[in-house]
């Protein structure tokens, strides 16, 4: 039967849930090698010296303009843009965006820039949000994607880079034009690199301080280059894949839960509107929990570890419910920090007779064979939590995932069980049997410490 949306799709089959478990996932969008030397080396450098991300290519671009700009954001974002009224560009925030029943749909870097004009940075799914609620609310905005990850043969209109690390500072400000200026966390000021100006980021990952900074890409080799070379004294290294994606684990962002889209009547125009082969259509879930309910894989803000976000100084979206649910006991953003023994005899099985557990492909662990990663965790018998993004960081000596857990269990210490396995069809799980990993309660972020700004 030929299906033109994504609500055509989820008509024809029994279950939401099956559906987006059975999806291979097929497109890596993360076009750069997976390691530049190797991802052990990768990793320390991001704690001991200074490293060097490339996030041209990965991330879709979003432009958003027209006189309605900071209206339309706020309608859409639980954020407060009350420093953005107040305040001139360049400025950031972590826009994130929720359904009527208050669950996240998904979340960008909005990056203020000038006079009613905006750059949403992030992934595909929440930039169709922006989209289409552009294409359909009466606000007088316009959209424009330059560049996705997706396209064929396109061009970023922008470099961007991440350098982070405990001599990111150093390194940067041998790359200056003239001084470089005091960037605090999640501020940003313009600097000028050969001559040209660049937009600079406070960002911090695994608790280190650094910079994001983007410019015109027609500078992205010279700009690259000369970043490496400054940073040969400090041993710079430049991440792959494997090391860049594992640093959110350390750093207690919990990435990609899956788009609260799939079943609200409220949302079905916008099922209608997606593309049949669009990512959502195919946003592949993986691990050990099963429910019969997609709801069940949704996230709040809340439990993301993202409520101080939330302000009732607007009208958004999803804010009647939130308003109702923010005093609520919710399950606590945690990491879970798995029994090494555990996490050796899964190794030990590859060496054993009979069937072997899931292999764990350190250090990036879930990502190869699914976009959105759900493991059960329990105590007692009974389920308890969501393992969500598991990896292994080098520069702590652990096996750690995050995850949130209900309130009563989330002291760091509690001792949980973590169900690891995946008994879907996808063609990149191979045969095994699943295992339980005894694991720990650990705070989120896991990796603190470090300086707050360049």
């Amino acid at each position: 039967m030929m299906v033109n949306n994504l609500q055509e799709i989820l008509e024809s089959v029994e279950s939401t849930v099956d559906h987006l478990r059975s999806v291979d996932l097929e497109f890596n969008q993360y076009v750069f090698p997976d390691e530049y030397t190797h991802w052990i080396e990768e990793q320390r450098a991001v704690r001991e010296s200074c490293a060097l991300v490339d996030q041209s290519y990965h991330m879709e671009t979003c432009l958003i303009t027209g006189p309605d700009c900071v209206d339309f954001l706020e309608h859409i974002g639980i954020n407060s843009f009350a420093k953005i009224r107040r305040e001139d560009p360049p400025q950031a925030i972590n826009l994130t965006m929720c359904n009527p029943d208050g669950y996240i749909i998904g979340d960008q870097i909005l990056f203020y820039l000038g006079e009613n004009e905006f750059s949403s940075v992030g992934s595909v799914w929440a930039n169709n949000w922006i989209r289409y609620t552009a294409e359909t609310l009466d606000f007088d905005v316009d959209t424009k994607t330059p560049y996705g990850p997706y396209m064929d043969d396109a061009t970023p209109q922008r470099y961007r880079f991440q350098i982070q690390g405990p001599y990111a500072k150093d390194v940067m400000k041998d790359v200056v034009d003239g001084s470089l200026p005091e960037i605090g966390l999640f501020e940003m000021d313009i600097i000028k690199i050969q001559g040209h100006d660049v937009f600079a980021l406070g960002h911090g990952m695994a608790a280190t301080p650094g910079l994001e900074i983007f410019g015109p890409y027609e500078y992205h080799e010279a700009v690259r280059d000369a970043i490496l070379n400054e940073g040969e004294d400090y041993d710079i290294r430049q991440l792959g894949s494997k090391a860049y994606k594992t640093g959110k684990i350390g750093s207690g962002w919990l990435v990609g839960p899956v788009p609260a889209i799939y079943e609200s009547e409220e949302m079905q125009g916008y099922r209608e509107w997606l593309d049949a082969d669009g990512t959502e259509a195919n946003f592949s879930i993986g691990g050990s929990f099963v429910s019969e309910h997609i709801t069940d894989y949704y996230m709040t803000p809340m439990e993301r570890g993202q409520g101080h976000l939330i302000s009732f100084d607007h009208d958004f979206i999803g804010r009647e419910t939130l308003e109702k649910a923010i005093d609520d006991p919710h399950r606590k953003r945690v990491t879970f920090v798995w029994n090494a023994k555990d996490v050796v005899d899964v190794f030990a099985s590859l060496f054993r007779d009979g069937e072997t557990n899931k292999f764990i492909d350190l250090p990036d662990t879930a990502n190869t064979w699914s976009k959105s990663h759900y493991d059960r965790v329990e105590k007692g018998g009974e389920l308890v939590g969501i393992s969500k993004y598991p990896g292994y960081l080098y520069y702590e000596r652990e096996m750690l995932s995050l995850g949130t857990i209900y309130p009563e269990y989330s002291d760091p210490g509690t001792e949980v069980t973590l169900f690891w396995g995946d008994e879907s069809n996808k063609r990149r799980v191979e045969r095994h049997d699943p295992v339980e990993i005894r694991a720990t309660v650990g705070p989120a972020p896991y990796v603190t410490g470090g300086r707050e700004s360049m």
